[in-house]
């Protein structure tokens, strides 16, 4: 692995070519198990799984302390079911990653 995450384009689209839609409730058991991170809208996906690939602690600090990622609330699962959400996803283990719209560049 690459030291660098800046640098570390293998990783990067390895994370992209796995990211996809999934319906919330292919992922509940997962919630259940506390994996299941939420990522912001305005945040690349694919970055963010990275930083975290990287353990990127400052930058993962930051987002944390910023709203920026969260574990899934019990109030977000709860409205996602019932909207029979798809949102993006992506692992990077043992967590799962999710948005509800991936941002486009």
């Amino acid at each position: 692995m690459q030291l660098n995450p800046d640098k570390d384009t293998e990783l990067r689209q390895k994370v992209n070519r796995e990211t996809g839609r999934l319906p919330w409730s292919e992922l509940m058991r997962h919630f259940a198990s506390g994996n299941v991170v939420w990522i912001a809208d305005e945040m690349d996906l694919v970055e963010v799984a990275v930083r975290i690939a990287h353990d990127d602690k400052a930058s993962v600090g930051q987002w944390m302390a910023a709203g920026q990622i969260a574990k899934v609330s019990d109030q977000q699962a709860q409205a996602w079911l019932e909207s029979d959400a798809s949102l993006w996803a992506c692992v990077v283990s043992p967590f799962i990653l999710v948005q509800q719209q991936k941002k486009t560049h």
